[in-house]
């Protein structure tokens, strides 16, 4: 009995290396959350699922599409597809300070999806998951790009602004990697 144990636990052990082994390195930072003290890795709540990310700022013209980013999470997340919005001045838009950025995405527009604290998403400076998300694709030219990512890590699809979240294409997009 003792060694079926001991087997068993090899096995998982095994197992769970190779799912970390797995996850796409850009995916494997700690990413502060939007005017938290918490941080979140996206390799251990993401790993192997599907994500949608976009790029968003509170003073946006887009700003109203953080209700279709909603619906879409709130409809896909029990298939697997996680929701990521990564608030970014890089267009000067976002609020000056993360608890104004905060209120705008949570008391006016109820979103409950994962919100990374503001960072660069394009040039240099972009952080991590941008950088490789721009390498695969087109860096976002304007507030609310939101990009498909497969189980993999690879962009399958990347749709500007004026796309909006409920735009049929999206979401023939987001069904594809599910």
């Amino acid at each position: 009995m003792r060694t079926l144990v001991l087997l068993l636990s090899g096995l998982m052990l095994s197992f769970s290396v190779q799912a970390a082994e797995s996850c796409p390195e850009f995916l494997d930072y700690e990413l502060p959350k939007l005017h938290s003290n918490e941080t979140v890795n996206l390799c251990k709540v993401a790993n192997g699922k599907p994500l949608l990310v976009v790029n968003t700022a509170s003073h946006c013209g887009y700003t109203r599409q953080f209700e279709g980013l909603e619906a879409l999470h709130q409809k896909y997340q029990e298939s697997g597809l996680m929701v990521v919005g990564f608030a970014s001045n890089d267009f000067n838009q976002e609020a000056k300070d993360e608890a104004e950025a905060e209120r705008v995405c949570r008391e006016n527009f109820g979103v409950t999806f994962t919100m990374i604290a503001p960072s660069f998403v394009t040039g240099q400076k972009a952080n991590p998951v941008f950088q490789e998300i721009n390498r695969q694709s087109q860096p976002p030219s304007w507030n609310f790009t939101k990009y498909v990512i497969d189980r993999e890590g690879k962009v399958a699809a990347r749709f500007p602004s004026q796309v909006r979240p409920e735009d049929a294409r999206l979401i023939q997009a987001l069904e594809s990697v599910l």
